[in-house]
C-alpha cells in the first residue's frame, strides 16, 4: 500500500445536545498547532439537537472566520454513527481523526495520533485509552470490563491485537474509509469499522496511548448497556459475515 502524505487533516465532529460545551472543544481544536504545517479541516454534524448546539456553532463560526469549518445538520435525529457517515463522506483531507464533541478526548494529543502516520507507518490509528502513562479519569468498572470485553470479541474476530476497540479517537487515510460501505448508525459504528477495516489488503493499523477525561452520566455521558449489546450484535453480525 503506497505512503500517502498528510497536508490536510480532517477533524469530524458529531453533536448532539453538546449546545454548552462545543465551544470549548472547538477551542481546543482551533489552538492546536499540528506538526510539519499540517492544515485543519473542522467538520460539524449536528445530530438534529434539540439545544441550542446550532446557534453555539454558528456563533462559534462568525466568531472565527480564520478557522476552516464545515457546517452540516440532520433534519431528523439519525444516531452517532449517522453524523459519521456524512462527516466522513464531506471529508477532504488524506487523513480524517473522530472528535466527540464533549471533553472526554483531548484534541493537543492529534499530534500524538499522527506521528506514526506522518513517519510513513499507518494507515490507521487508533488512540487507546488502556495503554502509556496519560491522565484517565477514574470511572465505572463495568464499562471497563465491557469495553475490554468488547475489544477482546472484536480481536477474535478481526485477527488484531488492540486494547480499546471503542475509543473514540480514530485516525483513518480518507480513501480508505470513504471506499467501505457502512451501514450502522448508531454506536455500531465502531465495531463495524474496525472489522471491515481490518480486511483491508495491505492495511497498516497502529495504536497509541492517549489521555481520557471521562464524564459520568449526570454530565451528560450518553452510552449505555443498551448499546453495549448492539455492539455485540454488530461483531458477531460484521465478524461471521462480510456485509
Amino acid at each position: 500500500m503506497p505512503i500517502v502524505e498528510l497536508k490536510k487533516l480532517s477533524i469530524v465532529i458529531p453533536a448532539y445536545n453538546e449546545g454548552k460545551t462545543i465551544h470549548r472543544i472547538l477551542d481546543k481544536v482551533r489552538n492546536v498547532h499540528l506538526i510539519n504545517g499540517i492544515e485543519k479541516e473542522i467538520i460539524i454534524v449536528n445530530d438534529h439537537s434539540k439545544d441550542d448546539t446550532e446557534q453555539a456553532v454558528l456563533r462559534y463560526i462568525e466568531a472565527h472566520p480564520e478557522m476552516n469549518v464545515k457546517y452540516f445538520k440532520h433534519e431528523k435525529n439519525m444516531g452517532k454513527g449517522a453524523a459519521l457517515h456524512t462527516g466522513i463522506r464531506h471529508a477532504t483531507g488524506e487523513f480524517l481523526v473522530i472528535q466527540d464533541a464533549d471533553l472526554e478526548y483531548d484534541p493537543a494529543e492529534y499530534n500524538v495520533l499522527i506521528a506514526p502516520i506522518v513517519n510513513g507507518f499507518a494507515d490507521v490509528v487508533y488512540g487507546s485509552r488502556f495503554v502509556g502513562g496519560r491522565p484517565h479519569r477514574i470511572l465505572f468498572f463495568w464499562h471497563t470490563i465491557g469495553n475490554k470485553f468488547l475489544t477482546f470479541l472484536c480481536n477474535m474476530f478481526s485477527n488484531l491485537n488492540l486494547t480499546d476497540m471503542e475509543t473514540c479517537y480514530k485516525v483513518f487515510r480518507t480513501d480508505i474509509i470513504q471506499s467501505l460501505k457502512l451501514k450502522e448508525k448508531r454506536f455500531g459504528f465502531e465495531p463495524e469499522v474496525t472489522l471491515k477495516m481490518s480486511r483491508v489488503k495491505g492495511i497498516r493499523i497502529y495504536e497509541v496511548g492517549i489521555s481520557y477525561y471521562g464524564r459520568t452520566y449526570e454530565e451528560g455521558k450518553k452510552i449505555g448497556w443498551k448499546d453495549g449489546f448492539h455492539a455485540i450484535y454488530c461483531i458477531l453480525k460484521y465478524g461471521m459475515f462480510r456485509l
